[in-house]
């Protein structure tokens, strides 16, 4: 079992056009979630100031922008983000733009992305990909992770699949999850919390849930215990 903060488990979506209310929700929540995630529409409204302003205040960042370009863009990409006291980053693509992207990263850790969370096997069919959904996921894990990627995202529904083939060197972060009876949006491959954590899942990509809640400090804190329960069941050998 990694040890890992519980306050490190989820990691809040700050998916918002503006960084004052961007930052307002790190004010909110910091107290319960220490680990947050910038993507491109906050990055493109705050930049750097908005990550450095989310650090100051002792949380960790992942910058999900999926890089995908030629990998010599790709290398200069990340090169913007090391030394900047950022935990993850996102790349997409091949086995040069992932080792492109590793080649200088320093402290910075690389997630490879597998197969985005609202695809599945029908999207998959219209892309021209044949294979299975799962077959694919794995298959990109693998070559990442052989290149030397710090870990991957992928659905909690191939956690359990990933960590069996692959072992648990390596961290899995987990879009899509969703606390029982809410709606699934844009997602197709969901689980909740509980299962993301028994399936093998390090962090928890959880924004619209929490943000859409009228009481998120207590959904926030109802989530922790389920993380919690589900850690403590997972070392008791209890994966149901």
């Amino acid at each position: 079992m990694k040890n890992i903060p519980l306050n490190e488990r989820i990691i809040f979506a700050l998916d918002f056009a503006q960084a004052e209310t961007a930052l307002d929700w790190v004010a909110r929540l910091d107290a319960q979630i220490k680990f947050f995630k910038v993507g491109l529409q906050l990055f493109l409204a705050g930049g750097f100031p908005v990550i450095d302003a989310i650090i100051r205040r002792g949380n960790k960042v992942m910058v999900d922008l999926k890089f995908f370009d030629i990998p010599e863009t790709v290398h200069l990409a990340v090169q913007q983000l090391t030394e900047r006291g950022i935990t993850f980053a996102t790349v997409h693509g091949n086995e040069p733009m992932i080792a492109a992207a590793l080649r200088d990263r320093k402290e910075l850790q690389i997630l490879a992305v597998t197969v985005l969370t609202s695809f599945d096997q029908n999207d998959l069919r219209r892309m021209g990909i044949t294979i299975p959904l799962t077959e694919l996921v794995l298959e990109r894990a693998r070559q990442a992770l052989a290149l030397g990627s710090d870990g991957i995202v992928a659905s909690a529904q191939e956690a359990a699949m990933l960590r069996r083939h692959l072992g648990t060197d390596f961290t899995i972060v987990t879009p899509g999850v969703r606390p029982a009876g809410s709606a699934r949006a844009d997602q197709v491959r969901v689980t909740t919390a509980r299962q993301a954590i028994i399936n093998g899942a390090d962090h928890l990509v959880i924004g619209r849930p929490i943000k859409n809640d009228p009481q998120p400090q207590k959904l926030v804190a109802t989530l922790l215990q389920e993380i919690s329960k589900a850690l403590l069941d997972k070392l008791n050998g209890e994966n149901i």
